[in-house]
This record gives structure tokens, C-alpha cells and sequence, in this order.
């Protein structure tokens, strides 16, 4: 019977995750390109003013897609000593990073998102990382994330890690983007901070 009620309700949290993707992936879809413009302009502006982005080491990013909030003009203000890196998915759906920087050759991957051309021995593991960047559908004050529902950034950063230490986990969204509550499961890797275009929000003690 308990194990009956476990499924029960890891369905229905995969079942309000789904919907809940669908409502708020249209809501991302359709902030205009001029939002996003200025939104990618007062992200790098917060985080460039906060010690937990101002670290040395590689900065992992992403290449915007689905109406995610870009990054370009980040990529284009990091501090000395920072190495912007982009996202490589491995075979068993976990992510590795590699340094990337415009003019650099890229190639798609399975999902049609450019990844760095290089080979795996190159690529960098999540805890080589000082502050990783993540993606997201919805985000609670807390630091909870929902993501795409790949898992990608759940399985690759699910390693040890103590407060304050790197790499420094921060979701990246629109205010538009926060919820009350999200739905979760114990493999859900919490933020430690989050920002948008209105703040840099910390969820988890700095130290």
C-alpha cells in the first residue's frame, strides 16, 4: 500500500510538472524580443554587481533557446580571470562544459542546440565549474527550479556541496517566471541564488 501511495503521487507530481511546463513555457514564449533585450541587459548588470558571479574561473552558460533569457551580453562583460563555457550533453544525458567564445566552432546536438566542437577528453565536469548559469521554466524565492524536464542540469549537479563553496548554482529568468510553489522530487537540485531582470534573489545561505 505504501508503495502504491509513492507511485500514486510521483505521478501526480509528473502530471502537475507537465502542465505546469506548458503554461509557463507559452508565458516564456511570449515575453517579446525587445523584453528580452533589456532583461539580458539588467542581468548582467546584477550579476556583474555581486560577489557570488565575481569569481575567477569558468562561468558556465547556455545558448538561449525557446525564448530563454540570452546571454550574450554577459558573455561579452565577464571579468578578467572568468572563461565562459557552454553546455555539452553526454551520452547518458548527464552535461559536461567546454570553453567557448564567438568564432569558435559549434556543432548541434541531438536536440538541435549548439554545443562547442570539441571532444569529450577537452569537455570540463560541473564541479570544474565556478559559477554554473541554469536555465529555467519557473523558480520559487526557496531556489526550487523547474526545468525542461530533460533533467539534465538535476543529474549533472547532484555531487556534494557545501554552502558558499563553487560552483555557485544560479537559475537565470524573467520575474515573469516566479511561482509560489513548485512540485518536487527528492533528486531536484535546489538554486542557491536567482536572478532577473528585477534582482539577484538569494535562496541558500551565502556561508
Amino acid at each position: 500500500m505504501a508503495e502504491d501511495a509513492i507511485l500514486t503521487g510521483s505521478r501526480s507530481r509528473a502530471r502537475e510538472k507537465r502542465e505546469l511546463r506548458a503554461t509557463l513555457g507559452a508565458r516564456r514564449q511570449g515575453i517579446s524580443a525587445s523584453e528580452r533585450m533589456q532583461a539580458a541587459e539588467a542581468v548582467s548588470n546584477h550579476l556583474l554587481s555581486h560577489p557570488l558571479f565575481n569569481v575567477a574561473g569558468y562561468v558556465a552558460g547556455y545558448w538561449a533557446m525557446g525564448g530563454e533569457l540570452p546571454l550574450h551580453v554577459l558573455q561579452m562583460r565577464l571579468r578578467p580571470g572568468q572563461v565562459w563555457c557552454l553546455p555539452c550533453i553526454q551520452p547518458d544525458k548527464s552535461l559536461r562544459f567546454a570553453p567557448w567564445r564567438p568564432g569558435d566552432l559549434l556543432e548541434s546536438n541531438r536536440f538541435g542546440i549548439p554545443e562547442p566542437a570539441l571532444t569529450a577528453d577537452a569537455q570540463l565536469l560541473p564541479a570544474d565549474m565556478a559559477v554554473i548559469l541554469v536555465p529555467l521554466l519557473a523558480f520559487t524565492r526557496e531556489g526550487a527550479r523547474l526545468g525542461m524536464g530533460g533533467g539534465f542540469y538535476d543529474r549533472s549537479l547532484g555531487f556534494p556541496r557545501s554552502p558558499g563553496t563553487p560552483p555557485h548554482l544560479i537559475g537565470v529568468g524573467y520575474a515573469a517566471q516566479e511561482v509560489p510553489a513548485l512540485p518536487g522530487d527528492p533528486w531536484d537540485v535546489a538554486l542557491d541564488a536567482v536572478v532577473t531582470e528585477r534582482e539577484l534573489l538569494l535562496c541558500r545561505p551565502a556561508g
